[in-house]
């Protein structure tokens, strides 16, 4: 059977991909062996934001009194946090069925295999197996998933990745988390909160160590606060796990010490889906386990595409859906603008949240700009006052010649929300000034953001 396009991979770039090559008016097929959304939509974002909204759930109840509230007896329901995960993701993914159908899209349930001449071999759980041709081109988008260290091998029970992470069928009483990046720092915010010890065991000098060194220090202590053990300039040097638990042996610049534990949580990073799918065959070229693609997202060989995770970049589900429209409009003979990889929004939604884009302060330094940097707290905040969220701050970073924001690095309840305002600053290069002038509404977390502008001016008000 022949397409105009076959989509390998049904995640947030697969699939997104798929839905505006239909709209281009070409006939597409997405080629999935789990289930539809991939790993972002069943294993990754929206279940892990589920089961955060239950400890953040829980984090209220435990100081409903701050509000005015008396709350007898709440405790958590550790299995009834699981579920309810797996049904917000369950559901997810049967709303992307719906886009299928709405948008005429065939889904071929399988193993996909790339081979020459622009064509897909899929082998069905039965191993039955079907080669389908696309006439303008393939695009891989097969995602990835957690990378695993030589010395932390993950068994799936007692040294486990994120799939497992969300799935437990217990809750652990300790836990190791091995790296402090989103997913790292997200899973331990979620099982502290609900009253797992928790110990962070970071490689470098701060936790959430790609955002600015401010941010990440401000995690830290309130991190700290909540009880969770932060451990940085350490390393895992190996993991015993002959006994009931786990033996953690942890070497940090004091020397080395071992920590007792349940579970183990292997957050180290990611690693492209790249083997066995044909790549090899085709002559596709690939670099440090990445697949090497031009500014529109073409192989060395011409018909064959690759978006997302499996390609070099920043590994986040709104990039690969950025990368997928922008390869599928190029191949429809539109000219899209590639994508500026240096605006592009970060965000880690433990508590209090993180956000951020473009350079920290010390890139902007490196990169010898002369500097205007603004920072507001929360704590000067009349809405986060009220809501009781006055952890954190905005720091706007400016180029002092002409204005332009250089970066932006929020940390506090709901920055997640607030980052794309930056992120739209940045793309239509406003300046400083403009932003003071632009009016916020009152009360709002929002307003801080105006703030911080102002204070890297000068003209703060609330500060």
């Amino acid at each position: 059977m022949s397409y105009d396009i076959i989509v390998v991979g049904s995640g947030p770039g697969g699939y997104v991909t798929a839905i505006r090559a239909s709209q281009l008016g070409l006939k597409t097929a997405v080629v999935e062996k789990e289930s539809l959304g991939g790993v972002c939509l069943n294993w990754g974002c929206i279940p892990t934001k589920a089961l955060l909204k239950s400890a953040n759930v829980f984090e209220y109840l435990s100081h409903a009194e701050d509000y005015g509230i008396t709350v007898k007896d709440s405790k958590v329901d550790f299995g009834g946090m699981v579920k309810r995960s797996r049904d917000v993701a369950d559901g997810m993914s049967k709303g992307v069925q719906f886009l299928m159908k709405k948008n005429k899209i065939d889904v071929l349930k399988g193993t996909g295999k790339i081979l020459a001449g622009k064509k897909v071999e899929v082998t069905d759980e039965k191993g039955k197996q079907e080669t389908y041709q696309a006439d303008k081109g393939v695009i891989i988008a097969t995602g990835a998933h957690s990378r695993e260290l030589p010395n932390l091998k993950q068994d799936g029970k007692k040294v486990i990745g994120y799939r497992e992470a969300m799935t437990l069928k217990k809750q652990p009483k300790k836990m190791v988390v091995v790296g402090s990046g989103a997913i790292g720092v997200e899973f331990a915010y979620f099982y502290n909160s609900i009253g797992t010890d928790v110990t962070v065991v970071e490689y470098m000098s701060n936790i959430v160590p790609v955002e600015d060194q401010d941010v990440s220090k401000e995690l830290g202590k309130t991190f700290k606060k909540k009880g969770i053990n932060i451990m940085t300039d350490a390393s895992v040097e190996k993991v015993d796990t002959d006994g009931k638990g786990c033996k953690v042996t942890v070497k940090t610049k004091k020397g080395e010490e071992t920590i007792e534990c349940d579970t183990v949580l292997s957050a180290v990073g990611i690693e492209a889906n790249i083997d066995g799918i044909g790549l090899e065959d085709v002559g596709i070229a690939t670099d440090k386990g990445k697949i090497m693609v031009n500014d529109y997202y073409q192989t060395n060989i011409p018909g064959y595409y690759a978006i997302g995770d499996c390609v070099p970049g920043q590994a986040l589900a709104h990039v690969a859906s950025a990368e997928g429209i922008t390869c599928v409009e190029k191949i429809a003979g539109h000219e899209p603008a590639p994508i500026n990889y240096n605006n592009i929004p970060g965000c880690t939604y433990c508590s209090p949240e993180v956000a951020s884009v473009g350079m920290t302060e010390a890139d902007a330094k490196e990169a010898g700009y002369d500097l205007k940097i603004g920072k507001f707290p929360f704590s000067a905040s009349g809405k986060a006052s009220a809501a009781g969220a006055k952890e954190g701050f905005v720091k706007l970073i400016f180029d002092a010649k002409y204005g332009e924001l250089l970066g932006g690095h929020m940390i506090g309840a709901n920055v997640t929300e607030m980052i794309a305002e930056l992120v739209a600053v940045r793309k239509l290069e406003t300046t400083g000034e403009e932003l003071i002038k632009t009016v916020h509404p009152h009360p709002t977390m929002s307003e801080a953001v105006m703030e911080a502008a102002a204070a890297a001016y000068d003209e703060v008000i609330h500060l």
